[in-house]
């Protein structure tokens, strides 16, 4: 008997304005990433290994608005992500073997990206990269509500980041 793997990777990429001239990052390399950490972190939610997921590239008002209307909090972030995973609906499992798994939307404030990346010692493209493996993370379950689970989800993302290529500032 042999297996066949499927894995679709379908990545959504929108962006505001500016934030792609900004940045210097195609969709390309989205994708990449993307991909690259689903394999890494092979999550066994989809029973045909096929995953979509969302990123949005904006400016501090939308994601302040976002923020407050989801969150409460109305000010500007660096990431926010909302999942999509509803695996109790009728279905389901039908609806798994046929089409890609919607595990959500990534979406990153390229204004407060770039002012936080060289305090934290990134160029702004390496920002953008710790931001979207960060909203990953959070969209396959990861939190961190105490210093020990920040800091397992920090190291989980230094890791995510060694695996791919990031292109120049």
């Amino acid at each position: 008997m042999s297996t066949v793997e499927t894995e679709i990777m379908q990545v959504e990429v929108f962006v505001d304005g500016g934030a792609i001239a900004q940045v210097r990052i195609t969709p390309d390399h989205y994708q990449t990433w993307l991909t690259t950490w689903l394999r890494e972190l092979a999550p066994q939610i989809s029973p045909i290994g096929a995953y979509e997921v969302s990123l949005r590239l904006t400016d501090d008002a939308e994601i302040q608005q976002l923020n407050g209307d989801y969150r409460q909090q109305p000010t500007p972030t660096d990431v926010l992500s909302f999942a999509a995973l509803e695996t109790d609906m009728p279905g389901m499992e039908a609806l798994l073997q046929a089409q890609p798994l919607a595990l959500g939307d990534i979406i990153i404030s390229i204004e407060t990206a770039a002012r936080q990346a060289l305090p934290n010692g990134h160029t702004l493209p390496q920002e953008v990269a710790w931001l979207a493996a960060h909203g990953l993370l959070h969209l396959l379950g990861w939190d961190h509500p105490d210093d020990d689970s920040l800091t397992r989800m920090l190291e989980k993302q230094t890791h995510l980041l060694d695996l791919i290529t990031i292109p120049s500032a």
